[in-house]
């Protein structure tokens, strides 16, 4: 155990830190400070003075087109980077100045998941277990647990290069986990999986955040409403959108809209033409007879068009009111950005 001052903080395998307490026992949760941050690669400035927090419980979808500055941003945050300007700072260590510190509080997946291809998933743990400092009998507890979170139990004698990708991703986020860290960085972990692979690696993820802070990038939607409690959205190196996935959608023209799927033929929009809350009808492609009734100003008409519906008996097969959608949120800044 070491203290500064107040705080006391657990000393575990190195630099494996526990939670950091005050004198009467209050626990500080830990936060990511990123401030005015920028990387430069020559002339191209991949991040442009980003600034953000993220607190303890929170699960931060980091998003953006490619070629955005994702990755970027989270090598420079986990330390494979050095900044140009600016700074990162975890738990109140600067990423720069105080590196071990800083990283052994980190949790990392690469891109891609990379590991060493020839070991097998037992042995490529046991190795990433020592690397993390622990030595005996805390290497088989470590890695029998990481093994049992992120079920790898059926794989664990095979030559990770002849894993598929899903398990492949497992491997990779039990090597982030082995030191039980406070913040979990993960980079696209869900790219190029198939649906049950994508699902499960989803249900991982939220198992892991319970009480730790996590931090996806990715350029999939879905994974924002799946897994997130926030998202982050970035253009050419810069902060465009920054709320709960609830707050961005509500930003969409879609907001309040109304689905309408009809079981014949009817011409809706000569019933709601006198109607001023809605804007306009479109006609959903690929679905037949199925139309969006989007409302001014995202205004509340769920009441009214439902209203005429009964009045004018509409052939109604299903009928309900739209949340808002995400990707026309993401597109609609990104492109502005973009100048699109």
């Amino acid at each position: 155990m070491f203290c500064s001052g107040r705080i006391c903080c657990l000393n575990i395998s190195g630099f494996d830190l526990g939670r950091c307490v005050f004198g009467y026992g209050h626990e500080v949760n830990i936060m990511i400070k990123i401030k005015n941050l920028t990387k430069k690669f020559d002339q191209l400035v991949a991040v442009d003075d980003l600034s953000f927090e993220v607190k303890e419980g929170e699960v931060l979808g980091f998003l953006g087109p490619n070629g955005a500055g994702k990755s970027t941003t989270m090598k420079v945050i986990t330390g494979f980077l050095a900044p140009s300007g600016g700074s990162v700072s975890i738990d109140g260590y600067d990423i720069v100045t105080n590196p071990i510190e800083a990283k052994s509080l980190i949790g990392y997946l690469p891109e891609g998941a990379p590991s060493y291809g020839e070991m097998t998933t037992i042995e490529f743990l046991r190795f990433i277990a020592r690397v993390r400092g622990f030595r005996g009998e805390t290497i088989k507890e470590k890695v029998s647990r990481v093994i049992d979170e992120v079920a790898l139990g059926g794989v664990t004698q095979q030559p990770i290069e002849t894993l598929s990708k899903g398990f492949r991703r497992r491997v990779g986020l039990a090597q982030a986990i082995m030191h039980d860290p406070k913040v979990l960085i993960l980079d696209e972990p869900t790219d190029g999986l198939d649906p049950n692979q994508k699902h499960h690696v989803r249900e991982l993820i939220r198992n892991l955040a319970k009480d730790r802070i996590v931090i996806i990038s990715t350029h999939i939607l879905e994974e924002v409403t799946a897994v997130c409690s926030r998202a982050i959205i970035i253009a050419e190196g810069k902060i465009v959108a920054d709320g709960t996935p609830a707050e961005l959608e509500a930003r969409s023209r879609y907001h309040q809209a109304v689905s309408v799927q009809l079981s014949a033929d009817y011409d809706l929009e000569a019933d709601l033409a006198d109607l001023t809350t809605v804007e306009a009808v479109e006609k959903v492609d690929g679905a037949e007879r199925t139309y969006i009734i989007l409302a001014n100003h995202n205004q509340s008409i769920f009441s009214e068009v439902s209203s005429i519906a009964r009045n004018r008996q509409w052939p109604v097969a299903a009928f309900h009111i739209e949340r808002g959608q995400l990707e026309d949120v993401f597109r609609s800044v990104t492109q502005q950005t973009e100048g699109v």
